[in-house]
């Protein structure tokens, strides 16, 4: 593996983090929308999915227009 995993969320951590409900998280994880990590039943998401959700949605302002 060549990226080290610094911090593994649950479900309820990346809810929160985002201002999500759980169901929400849960249905992207059934899409396949986010990556996860499974370790028997358990469910863990890496956290650097935050990092790349946040950038994929980010949209820069637009600069003021000249009156």
């Amino acid at each position: 593996m060549t990226e080290t995993i610094k911090r593994l969320l649950t479900v309820p951590e990346f809810a929160d983090a985002l201002g999500i409900t759980q169901a929400g998280v849960r249905r992207w994880i059934m899409e396949r929308r986010i990556a996860t990590i499974r370790l028997g039943r358990l469910v863990r998401i890496p956290s650097a999915e935050l990092d790349r959700l946040i950038a994929e949605g980010l949209r820069p302002a637009k600069p003021p227009r000249a009156q």
